[in-house]
């Protein structure tokens, strides 16, 4: 299950300004590129800031406040810090930050921070144009059968648009919020609904966890939210109580 990294998708050669360069240059370089935004680096090529075309307009909208024996440069522009991203990364971590960040291009720096490419919406997006057949098949094989070992038929799977639907009965209370969490990274996938039901509860405290009573499947959920569904904080058996985060169905009535 492995993910496009944003060094196999980024545009390398990078249309750039310094702090010096003018505000006429700048307008220029975007019109003459067809881009809407460009980064702004100093000597050493690391990234100081981003220049967007609403920068440039809030800057002619605001040109009152600069001083008329000073002219405008790319650094007056420029939003900064810039939001940058390693070529090593994954795309789909690439465009969540994209979208948490409200930003339509992330400059991609090297460990030394220096400039090395620029990671676009369009660019991002080529990676999520998969056929939900085809994510059918991953989230079938790949994780179902292959991370979660659970046998053919277990859960029903049905994708739409890349919304992606989990129906059925898995053993455990500790792998619901594990298939959606691993599902939800799959490149493709914009949605998970949670129609998963449990066997046994293996996150209740000892004293109830041997209970086997089968617990009714979660309510749709909200995939704005799956962001805080968090690997590192998985349901373990004989805890307090489940890990927290949207994929955790309710626990049956009583099992508390």
């Amino acid at each position: 299950m492995t993910s496009h990294t944003v060094g196999e998708v980024m545009t390398r050669e990078v249309v750039q300004a310094r702090r010096t360069t003018p505000f006429k240059e700048v307008v220029r370089l975007l019109d003459h590129h067809r881009i809407s935004g460009l980064p702004v680096v100093d000597d050493d090529d690391k990234v100081l800031g981003v220049v967007s075309g609403t920068d440039l307009v809030r800057a002619q909208a605001n040109r009152a406040g600069h001083s008329p024996d000073r002219a405008v440069t790319a650094a007056d522009l420029m939003s900064s810090p810039a939001v940058t991203v390693h070529p090593e990364q994954s795309v789909p971590d690439a465009a969540r930050l994209m979208e948490r960040r409200g930003v339509e291009r992330l400059p991609v720096v090297d460990e030394e921070d220096r400039l090395i490419g620029i990671a676009t919406r369009r660019d991002l997006l080529r990676v999520f144009l998969r056929a939900d057949d085809d994510i059918r098949r991953q989230v079938t094989e790949d994780v179902l059968a292959g991370a979660l070992g659970l046998p053919p038929g277990a859960v029903r799977v049905s994708v739409r648009d890349g919304v992606v639907a989990l129906d059925g009965r898995v053993e455990l209370r500790s792998q619901v919020p594990e298939a959606v969490h691993v599902v939800w990274r799959l490149e493709g996938v914009v949605g998970v609904v949670n129609g998963l039901a449990f066997r046994v509860d293996d996150c209740a405290p000892p004293a109830a966890s041997g209970r086997t009573e089968a617990v009714p499947p979660t309510q749709q959920v909200d995939t704005r939210e799956l962001a805080a569904v968090r690997a590192d904080r998985p349901c373990r058996p004989g805890s307090n109580g489940p890990g927290r985060g949207p994929s955790a169905p309710a626990a049956a009535p009583g099992s508390a």
